[in-house]
């Protein structure tokens, strides 16, 4: 079994995030050891955002495929959704960014969703090709938002990603949260010890 751990977090040791995808990370391999865990710290390596020369594989007749730039672009997309196909489990950590995921993760996510290699358009609408894999996201927001109308109007974070990850064929899709951070000083054990009752669950369910 392999897992793929992605934080994509600015805020270095002092992110939550980080402290709850680490968490969940670490309950997975002590439910199964076997697990080979790969790293990957979009904050510190993040692919550049989407541009026409990452673009050129999907649209080659507008773009030369031997330019150095495309190659260079190209590369870096094999490289990542490479990896994610590879995976089993996958853990992203997903601070709230102004009612959003971090521009890093999206630019992640633009090199993932590749057509043939993710998803592919059929007479009978988008087939995902990403099957069989399990999602955990490590959800931090530092107000309330789940609990209201209001709130879950703003929120487009957790909400895209279950959008996005849908799209590509994947539906066991995981949110261990952490709401409140920035307002309840105990938000953030709460949610760590919450993390590894349902990371242990989700594990049980797979095993099964």
């Amino acid at each position: 079994m392999k897992l793929l751990h992605i934080d994509s977090s600015i805020n270095g040791e002092n992110s939550v995030s980080r402290k709850l995808s680490k968490t969940i990370t670490e309950q997975w391999v002590a439910a199964f050891p076997e697990t080979q865990v790969d790293y990957l710290d979009l904050a510190v390596n993040a692919p550049n955002h989407f541009s026409a020369n990452a673009m050129a594989f999907r649209n080659p007749e507008a773009n030369d495929p031997n330019a150095e730039e495309v190659k260079h672009e190209n590369a870096i997309s094999e490289q990542l959704v490479t990896q994610f196909l590879e995976s089993d489990i996958i853990v992203v950590a997903a601070p709230f960014y102004n009612f959003t995921i971090p521009s890093q993760l999206k630019a992640w996510i633009d090199r993932i969703l590749q057509p043939r290699r993710t998803f592919r358009y059929t007479e009978n609408g988008v087939e995902g090709l990403a099957t069989g894999k399990t999602v955990i996201v490590a959800s931090t927001r530092g107000g309330v938002y789940s609990t209201t109308e209001q709130g879950q109007a703003l929120e487009h974070q957790e909400s895209y990603l279950k959008t996005i990850f849908g799209f590509i064929g994947i539906t066991d899709v995981h949110i261990v949260r952490a709401e409140g951070i920035a307002v309840d000083p105990e938000a953030v054990n709460n949610a760590l010890t919450a993390a590894k009752a349902q990371v242990l669950e989700i594990s049980q369910q797979v095993a099964a």
